[in-house]
């Protein structure tokens, strides 16, 4: 009979973690898709206004890979007055070659918080500047402390500076990040304050009026734009996209509808061109970074590609671990 392994949220915590690691395994994602040869379909995307909520699924099949995830992510974001958390799903993942489910992975959103993290971590180790003195985040929920977490692996900073609509919101992820990488933490006044004060900024709220304007921007900036993820959403004023030195898209069919690309569409900024993916930077078959004072924005919509990577590690590293259940079909 064929076996289904079960792993929970907490099971999953314990053996697998932000960490260098996983960014290798998410960058390794990134430069298969490169390739060309992973099928990987449109996200299927509903927005439930009517409770303040979104479902994301999303899948990729990779070549060489033993397994394929398909993820379920919903956000219901008045759950928190409800006091239960904003984001869960799960994901499930089948063998490859046969099509069988493998595994049943009950994360909650945690392996979607930490690949997303993870590959915010591939996007500063390829674009970034070689040195960062200060990050700055503007939001200040999960992702802003992931995020940063995750960027401190590739780049180590000393400074960080948080902006949320919420001075208290922010004043307590500038305590967290202190706290969890040993760095001055402090909340900015605005996002201005955030972006001209730093080298790496991450966005990470779910906007749907840009935060980021172009007259802030400076030389040896790079920012990693991630909460634009569905129709709407925006966080990049386009007119800062076009006078970037380099935008990179983590997958341009999705940007073009979810991330920051759908603005500079929409405002007839794109100037006929074609912007390279993160996984073409990647494998080098587009250029990055070209010197310390260009300014560069990725775009971050979240692939299946990723959620595919992770859950094969996952289940490669429970399996090692002897963590988890397992049922008979």
């Amino acid at each position: 009979m064929p076996e289904i392994a079960v792993l929970t949220e907490t099971e999953l915590r314990r053996v697998v973690a932000l960490e260098l690691e996983l960014v290798d395994v998410i960058e390794d994602a990134f430069r298969a898709l490169a390739g060309g040869e992973v099928v990987m379909p449109p996200i299927l995307s509903m927005d439930l206004p009517m409770v303040n909520g979104e479902v994301d699924v999303k899948t990729a099949w990779i070549p060489g890979f033993d397994g394929f995830a398909i993820k379920v992510s919903p956000g219901f974001f008045d759950n928190p007055q409800l006091g239960l958390p904003s984001l869960n799903g799960l994901m499930i993942l089948f063998n490859a070659k046969t099509g069988l489910v493998d595994a049943l992975l009950l994360d909650n959103g945690y392996l979607t918080d930490i690949r997303t993290a993870a590959a915010g971590a591939v996007a500063a180790r390829h674009l970034a500047p070689e040195t960062v003195t200060t990050a700055g985040v503007i939001g200040a929920g999960v992702q802003a402390r992931l995020q940063l977490q995750a960027a401190h692996l590739v780049r180590p900073f000393e400074r960080v500076l948080v902006w949320a609509r919420d001075r208290d919101r922010a004043l307590a992820c500038a305590g967290d990040l202190e706290t969890a990488l040993g760095v001055a933490a402090e909340a900015a006044a605005s996002p201005e304050e955030v972006v001209r004060g730093s080298e790496l900024v991450v966005t990470t709220t779910p906007s749907r009026e840009p935060l980021v304007r172009p007259d802030w921007l400076h030389p040896g900036l790079h920012i990693t734009a991630m909460g634009s993820d569905q129709d709407g959403k925006n966080e990049i004023d386009p007119t800062a996209i076009a006078a970037a030195d380099l935008y990179v898209a983590d997958r341009l069919s999705q940007c073009g509808t979810a991330g920051e690309w759908q603005a500079v569409l929409a405002a007839g900024m794109d100037g006929g061109k074609t912007p390279p993916e993160l996984g073409a930077v990647i494998a080098g078959d587009a250029t990055g970074r070209e010197s310390g004072r260009d300014v560069t924005i990725v775009d971050l919509t979240g692939t299946g590609a990723q959620d595919t990577a992770i859950a094969t590690h996952a289940l490669k590293r429970a399996r090692a671990a002897g963590a988890g259940s397992v049922i008979n079909t």
